[in-house]
Order: C-alpha cells, then sequence, then structure tokens
C-alpha cells in the first residue's frame, strides 16, 4: 500500500444476528439453529482511501453505519467480509468507550494507558498533563459510574489525545461537555491536524464537521453514499436532508422501512453484482484475485468446527459423568466398570 495512505477500505461488509435472547446467541454456535437467526448488514460494501494528515468527516442520518464504521476503522469489531488496511496506531474516543465504569477516573487513566502500551513511567510523566486536561476536580478520585456522559467524554477524550495516535477516532464525543471543554478538544485536533496525523471525525453536528474537516464520508443505511470534498459532500446532505423533511410522515416511514429491508436483504452474491457497476465501490482496478477475497467472508471463527463442536460435546458429557459420580457415592472406576448401575440409582 502507498505509504501516504493510512487507511483503505476495500467493499468492507458488517453483518449482525439479531438475537432475540442471549440463549440464541449460544444456540446460534450450531449451523442447524443460525440458519433461521436474522440478519442486519449495518456496512453494505464500504470503499474509500484516506491519506496521511487528512481530517474525515463521516455523516448520516441514525442507522446508517457511522459508529459500526468508526469501529472497524480502529479495529474494536472485525468486517464480515472485505479489509480495512490501516496503517499506525488508532484511538477512538466516545463517550464512555473502554471505561471501567467500577474504576476511578485515575485507575482508568492507568488502565486504558497500560493497554495503548505505555510503560508506567511514561503514565506518570503525562498523569498530570491527563487530569489538568478532563478538569473533572475532585470527582478523578471517584467511580466512573457516577460520572455523567459529558465527564466520560472528556476523561476519555484526555486520554486518548495524551497517547499520541498516528490516527485519531473521534465519535459523537464532542456532542457533550460544556463550551470551554468543546474549544479544548478542538484546538487539540487542530493541533493533531498541523503535526500531519489523520483523524475520522463522526458527528451529527454538522457545522463542527466543516469546520475540522478536509473530507467527508456521507454513510446511508450500510452504504457510502459520498466521499469528497466537505463543501460539497455537505450540500448534497443538506439536500437529501431537505427533500426527507418536506416529505409527509407516511412516506418518510416507509422510505426508512424500505432501506432497513433492504439492509436484512443485502448479502455477498448482491455486492458481486453491484461491484462491477456502482461508481461509489470503484474496484474495477483491482485485480479479479483480490475482488474475489474481498467479496468472500473473513473467517473470524464465529461459528463451530466440527472438531470443536465434537470436543465441546465430549467436555460437557464428561463433566455431567463427574457430576453424577459424585452424587453417586461410588468410585471413579467403579462407576466407569458399571456405568448402567450408577445411571439406575440416580434416576430411580
Amino acid at each position: 500500500m502507498n505509504k501516504d495512505i493510512k487507511v483503505r477500505s476495500t467493499l468492507v461488509t458488517k453483518e449482525y444476528d439479531l438475537y432475540k435472547k442471549k440463549s440464541d446467541k449460544v444456540k446460534a454456535l450450531f449451523k442447524f439453529y443460525h440458519r433461521n437467526v436474522p440478519r442486519f448488514w449495518a456496512l453494505k460494501g464500504v470503499n474509500f482511501e484516506v491519506r496521511a494528515g487528512e481530517s474525515i468527516g463521516i455523516i448520516g442520518i441514525n442507522g446508517s453505519g457511522k459508529s459500526t464504521l468508526s469501529n472497524v476503522i480502529s479495529g474494536i469489531i472485525p468486517p464480515t467480509s472485505g479489509t480495512m488496511d490501516v496503517q499506525g496506531e488508532t484511538s477512538i474516543i466516545s463517550i464512555g468507550a473502554g471505561l471501567k465504569f467500577q474504576l476511578t477516573g485515575l485507575e482508568n487513566i492507568r488502565l486504558k494507558a497500560l493497554m495503548s502500551g505505555m510503560t508506567n513511567k511514561e503514565i506518570d510523566e503525562k498523569l498530570d498533563e491527563i487530569i489538568a486536561f478532563a478538569d473533572l476536580g475532585d470527582f478523578i478520585n471517584q467511580p466512573v459510574k457516577s460520572y455523567s456522559s459529558g465527564m466520560r467524554s472528556r476523561l476519555g477524550f484526555a486520554i486518548a489525545v495524551h497517547n499520541n495516535p498516528d490516527i485519531l477516532v473521534i465519535d459523537e464525543a464532542l456532542s457533550v461537555g460544556d463550551e470551554t471543554f468543546y474549544q479544548k478538544c478542538v484546538d487539540k485536533i487542530l493541533e493533531f491536524k498541523a503535526q500531519g496525523k489523520t483523524i475520522f471525525f463522526v458527528s451529527h453536528a454538522l457545522g463542527q464537521v466543516e469546520k475540522l474537516c478536509d473530507k467527508t464520508i456521507w454513510m446511508h443505511y450500510g452504504d457510502l453514499r459520498m466521499f469528497g470534498p466537505t463543501d460539497e459532500v455537505m450540500k448534497e446532505y443538506r439536500q437529501f436532508i431537505d427533500w426527507f423533511k418536506k416529505q409527509p410522515k407516511k412516506e418518510q416511514k416507509k422510505y426508512q422501512d424500505d432501506q432497513k429491508a433492504a439492509q436484512k436483504a443485502f448479502n455477498l452474491s448482491q455486492l458481486k453484482e453491484r461491484s462491477k457497476e456502482d461508481e461509489t465501490l470503484k474496484i474495477q482496478e483491482l485485480p479479479d484475485k483480490v475482488i474475489a477475497k474481498n467479496l468472500n467472508r473473513t473467517p473470524l471463527g464465529e461459528k463451530m468446527t466440527t472438531a470443536t463442536k465434537l470436543l465441546l460435546t465430549g467436555a460437557i458429557m464428561v463433566t455431567m459423568f463427574g457430576i453424577l459420580v459424585s452424587f453417586s457415592d461410588r468410585s471413579l472406576s467403579y462407576s466407569i466398570l458399571h456405568l448402567g448401575e450408577v445411571f439406575t440409582q440416580l434416576f430411580k
């Protein structure tokens, strides 16, 4: 990949299973059950390239896939298919992201910094600066579960920006908090831009995106609807919003329902057909082998292999047998030799 390109997304999709109960998730590990679970595609083939030093806005109405895309970029979740190639360390800032609510603010600073690869010495050197940036006062020694959303956002932002990441992903983190903290965050983002760092800024606040971003990605119900200079994308996006607002409530709901239904009905075969003609995918210049690879599911171990199922079944049977033996008042060797007798005694 070109050294100037920091992030390249190639036909990235993300599928979620719509489980009704937690127990359904366990059952779905077995293929015979998984076939009946409804699916939802939060991303339906996203293509873009971002170069070093660019600041990219990500906009779209609720449910468009903005946060899913930001989580894939930052490595929090893997794509279902396609490739998200990221060159450099990423740090994501969203309200409460990665914070342990039972720990204090101070303990969270150390924990998150250690998880990002910093040493205790490096943390000690930056600790006062992080605490000052968060400006939480005595609450820095209180459990995060007692924080407001604005306070959690301030703490998360302070920790993330002092990790000095190559790529900073900000997901609605500036939507809460007062004007003073907002300006402090903006100043830090502009400082990062001046240093040539790459920034992704997810927000509903179009004015903030226009102020901070060179280019903008418009996500629309899992599709990348448009990607280009911020002023051009904003013009098209505002025209869509104006059109949508003018529609009768019944038509608005129908439009939303149709889009969501398309996300449920989507599959990789559709993406393969679209890739031949959709300009937003732009994969014609890629070798056929690369295209084929990115149109297949990424093996993530979501489903159990036959060997794993057999091993799990065996482990369950051994565990159950051990429990039965403990209740039978017989020795293990006797129980193994007289299985029928042990079971008969237990279930009389």
